[in-house]
C-alpha cells in the first residue's frame, strides 16, 4: 500500500514530491516516457525564478528531481497503463507493477497538438518535428518552417536561427501572439521571416525526407508551395488524460477540472500542471500546483488514518 503515487514529473510533479517527501509520506513518482516533462525540451529558461542568467529546461528538471529524492521521493521510470478510480484504495497499473494508493496527484502533462494533414505523420522524424532543442542542430545552413504564433512557436523559431539559415513563422492570422520580448527578438533577427494569414495544408518531400509545404491563405483560399528541408510544428498541446476518461470531470478539450485546492471530481485524486491548466501553462505555474496538491493530499491521508475507507 502507497500513500502517494504521483504520475508525471514534470514541475508539478516534482514540486509535489517535494512537498509530499517533506511530509514524510515517501511518495512514489510514476515518470512516464518523457522524463522531467515538457521543460526538457526547451534549452534555456529565462522566466523561472532564482535563475536570473536562465537555465536549461533539462538542467532544472534534474535539479527538481534531486531535491525531491534527497527528501525520501522514489521515481520510477515506469510508465501508467491503467487506473481505477471508482474505490479506496485507488488501483494503478503500470508496464511492470501493480499498486494500491490511499490518495494520487496526476501530473501527466500535456502533449504537441499536430496538424493533422498529409505527409505529417509521413515525414515525422524526417524534417518533421515538434521539439527543436532536439533537432535543430540538424539543420545547420538548412530553411526551416516554424507553424504557429506563440511563445513556444518564437522562441524556438529563435533557438533554430542558431543552426538554420532561414527560419519562416507561418501563422494563421496577421500578427503573432507570443510575448512582446520574444517579439522583439524576433523582429531584429534577420534570419526570421513571416507569413501572414496562411495555414499548412500539407507535407511535401521525398524518400529523403522533407522538402517544403502547401499553404493556403485562410482570407482569400489561394493556395501556394514553400520550399523547405524542415518543418516545426508549435499549435498548441493536449492533455494527457485518456486514462482517466469517464472516471474523473475534464472539461471539452480534455483537461481535468480541479478547484481551488487541486480536488478532481474524485476524493483523493489531486491534479496538477498544464493536466489542468488550459490558460498559463507555465512551468512556474506548475510547480505551484503541484505543491498545492501535495499539502492537500496530505492533509486526506491524515484524515484516512484509523478510519475505514469508504464504503468498507
Amino acid at each position: 500500500m502507497e500513500n502517494l503515487i504521483i504520475m508525471g514529473s514534470g514541475p508539478a510533479g516534482l514540486s509535489a514530491a517535494l512537498y509530499a517527501s517533506r511530509s514524510a509520506l515517501e511518495p512514489i513518482v510514476i515518470a512516464g516516457d518523457q522524463r522531467g516533462g515538457q521543460i526538457t525540451l526547451t534549452q534555456d529558461m529565462e522566466n523561472y525564478p532564482g535563475f536570473p542568467e536562465g537555465v536549461g529546461g533539462f538542467e532544472l528538471a534534474e535539479l527538481m528531481e534531486k531535491q525531491a529524492v534527497r527528501f525520501g521521493a522514489r521515481i520510477s521510470s515506469d510508465a501508467v497503463t491503467e487506473v481505477d478510480l471508482s474505490k479506496q484504495p485507488f488501483a494503478v497499473r503500470t508496464r511492470e507493477k501493480n499498486y494500491e494508493t490511499k490518495a494520487v496527484i496526476i501530473a501527466t502533462g500535456a502533449s504537441p497538438r499536430t496538424l493533422d494533414v498529409p505527409g505529417e505523420k509521413e515525414y515525422t522524424g524526417k524534417g518533421v518535428s515538434y521539439c527543436a532543442t532536439c533537432d535543430g542542430f540538424f539543420y545547420q545552413d538548412k530553411s526551416v518552417v516554424v507553424v504557429g504564433g506563440g511563445d513556444s512557436a518564437v522562441d524556438e523559431g529563435l533557438f533554430l536561427t542558431k543552426f538554420a539559415s532561414k527560419v519562416t513563422i507561418v501563422h494563421r492570422r496577421n500578427r503573432l501572439r507570443a510575448d512582446p520580448i520574444l517579439q522583439e527578438r524576433a523582429k531584429n533577427n534577420e534570419k526570421m521571416a513571416y507569413i501572414w494569414d496562411s495555414v499548412v495544408s500539407q507535407v511535401l518531400g521525398d524518400d529523403s525526407g522533407v522538402k517544403g509545404v502547401r499553404l493556403k491563405n485562410v482570407k482569400t483560399d489561394s493556395e501556394s508551395t514553400y520550399d523547405s528541408d524542415g518543418v516545426f510544428i508549435y499549435i498548441g498541446h493536449i492533455p494527457n488524460t485518456t486514462l482517466f476518461k469517464d472516471q474523473l470531470e475534464m472539461d471539452e478539450e480534455g483537461f481535468l477540472i480541479t478547484d481551488k485546492r487541486q480536488k478532481t471530481s474524485v476524493e483523493g485524486v489531486f491534479a496538477a500542471g498544464d493536466v489542468q491548466d488550459p490558460v498559463y501553462k507555465q512551468a512556474v505555474t506548475s510547480a505551484g500546483t503541484g505543491a498545492i496538491a501535495a499539502i492537500e493530499a496530505e492533509k486526506f491521508i491524515a484524515e484516512l488514518e484509523g478510519k475505514a475507507y469508504p464504503g468498507k
